[in-house]
This record gives structure tokens, C-alpha cells and sequence, in this order.
């Protein structure tokens, strides 16, 4: 057990000027009188137990004050201690936010079912800083990195297509991503690179980028989204939106030359189901890496002093009131 403010016991010793004051004055005798006819009603040898009872309120008036002490100087504990998932782990997601990302193989669309599956990822790593990227024809960061997942869940239910150059510059979106997470002091530093395309774009190359990650100890996840052979794509024409169906090209011989040059995992996303498991897979494989610490857990002891304080002080006034205003 300690004192969160252990300066204030010190208050204690004002209990030692009243306790000698009390002792004094009994020893001087000084006893209110009052003078009677006769004596003979009057019983002037009281029982020992009624002497020592006499002095009782006083004991109690003292216990109350110093529990009360203690009480305010805030007792703890830390003997117990619990295990926690230190923040070990800093994550980035590099979306794609390039228009053929509207296709409509996922449901509603690739962006937006991409969005709601990465949301639910965000808010399952409690401990971890995440950031966000997006790309296109070229790529910036949306969100550096936080511990404020309800922050960074509405920044990225904000993100559109159509806002950024369109194209598909991989390099550049994963570039930007490693220098978001360069700088990290993190056990674990990870990019999670989603994309429906091939890179046709940026002034950084896919692999390039990679090494530079595997330099910093970035581990990239690799996720292509798409449906096998054709998507349908919403196109728009002088009649409206007419929807076409378009051949879903992914470059997943890139894709996996990143994730094995960085240590990582390549996968495949055709539906919303397996998008859905492929980032519970990743959160399961993340969980695992995150470091393990032991904490103090510090509980408050203050109530049973300041319980035992309330007894005393009722006690006190109870033998005031009924008990010894009886005694002669």
C-alpha cells in the first residue's frame, strides 16, 4: 500500500497537543459542580466500565480525525497487475480511390464496401495507431497516423473517387505510405496497399517503393479487389448511367513481389465476404505480433477509512446522546 499524497499524514501529529490537553485537563481535575442539599441520592462511586466509558467520545473524536487523515491522503494498492496490448503497432491503409474502383462486382460498389470493411478493422485495433492514404494518379494522406479511430473512421467514409488526377500509381500511394511510417518508433509497422488496377501511373515504382519499405521494417499486405474476368461498371452516357460489363485487370504478379519483398501476405478479394475475411486474417496475423505488457492495476483504499471515520464519529454521538449524559 502507498499514499497518493502521503505529505498530508502528516496532520497526525496535530492529534498529540490534543490528546496531552485531554490528559491534562483530567488529571487537573477541572469537573463541572453543583451544589445539592444532601449526597445520599447520589451515587458518587461509578463503576469502572462507567469511568473508562466517560472517555470513550473522546477516543472516538480522535479515531475519526486520524482515519479521516488517511482517508484524504488517498491510500492505494498496486498489488495486482494485468496484462495489456501495448501499442506496439502502427498501420497504414493505402486505398485506391481511382474510378474503377465504382465497379459494381462488390456490393454497393469496390469503394464503398472497401471502406465499410477497412471501418470495422480500424475499430477493432483498439491499441494500435492507424493512418490513411488514398491514391490514384497520384496519391496524399487523408489521415497521419492516430490513436482517434472515430476521427479516422469518418475521414475515411469522406473519401471519394473522382477528387484526385484518375490513374493508378501504386508506387506513389505506397511511397507515401512508407513515409508516414518511417519516422515510427513502433515494434511493428505495417501497410495494408488495396487496389483493382494495374500501375500506370507515378514517378515512384511499385518496387522501388517496396524496398524503401523493407529498409524501415514495413511489412506491406497486398490486397487485390475484383471479381474474375468481367465487372460490371457503371458508364455514363447521353442517356445516363448505363452499366457495361469490363475486364478486371489486376496486376497480381506486382502485388505479390511487394508483399514477399517487404514480408508480407498477398491476397485476393473477388466478393464482399472474402474481403471481409481477408482483413480479419490480417488482424489475426497483427494480433499475434503485438507485444505483450505488464501494467500495475491501482485500486483506491481510501472508502474503508473513511468508513470506519463515519462509524466512529456516529458512535461518539450515540453514547452523547443516550448513554453517557445518564452517567453521574
Amino acid at each position: 500500500m502507498f499514499f497518493e499524497y502521503p505529505k498530508l499524514l502528516l496532520l497526525e501529529f496535530l492529534l498529540i497537543p490534543l490528546i496531552a490537553y485531554y490528559v491534562w485537563r483530567e488529571i487537573k481535575g477541572r469537573t463541572p459542580s453543583l451544589r445539592v442539599a444532601s449526597i445520599m441520592p447520589l451515587n458518587l462511586k461509578p463503576s469502572i466500565f462507567r469511568r473508562v466509558l466517560r472517555h470513550l467520545p473522546f477516543a472516538l473524536r480522535m479515531a475519526t480525525i486520524s482515519l479521516l487523515i488517511v482517508a484524504i491522503a488517498r491510500p492505494k494498492s498496486s498489488e495486482d497487475f494485468t496484462k495489456v496490448d501495448s501499442q506496439g503497432i502502427d498501420i497504414v491503409l493505402a486505398l485506391d480511390v481511382s474510378t474503377s474502383m465504382l465497379a459494381r462486382d462488390f456490393d454497393p460498389d469496390r469503394i464503398n464496401a472497401a471502406k465499410s470493411i477497412a471501418a470495422n478493422f480500424i475499430a477493432e485495433r483498439v491499441n494500435d495507431r492507424i493512418g490513411l492514404v488514398v491514391f490514384a494518379g497520384e496519391s496524399y494522406t487523408q489521415c497521419p497516423l492516430t490513436t482517434d479511430r472515430v476521427t479516422l473512421i469518418n475521414l475515411l467514409k469522406d473519401v471519394e473517387t473522382g477528387f484526385i488526377e484518375d490513374g493508378t500509381a501504386i508506387g506513389n500511394g505506397l511511397a507515401t505510405a512508407v513515409t508516414r511510417l518511417k519516422e515510427s518508433a513502433a515494434k511493428s509497422k505495417v501497410i495494408i496497399l488495396l487496389t483493382d488496377g494495374v500501375n500506370n501511373r507515378g514517378e515512384i515504382s511499385p518496387l522501388m517503393a517496396a524496398q524503401i519499405a523493407k529498409t524501415y521494417g514495413i511489412r506491406v499486405y497486398t490486397i487485390g479487389v475484383g471479381a474474375m474476368g468481367m465487372a460490371p461498371y457503371p458508364v455514363m452516357t447521353p442517356f445516363g448511367i448505363s452499366i457495361q460489363q469490363v475486364e478486371v485487370q489486376i496486376d497480381e504478379d506486382l502485388l505479390q513481389k511487394i508483399a514477399i519483398e517487404t514480408g508480407g501476405k498477398y491476397f485476393r478479394a473477388t466478393d464482399n465476404t472474402k474481403l471481409l475475411e481477408i482483413y480479419g486474417e490480417i488482424n489475426k496475423m497483427e494480433k499475434n505480433r503485438t507485444v505483450i505488457d505488464f501494467f500495475p492495476v491501482y485500486k483506491e483504499l481510501f472508502m474503508p477509512f473513511a468508513l470506519a471515520a463515519a462509524i466512529a464519529f456516529f458512535v461518539e454521538l450515540l453514547l452523547k446522546l443516550f448513554v453517557l449524559r445518564r452517567l453521574p
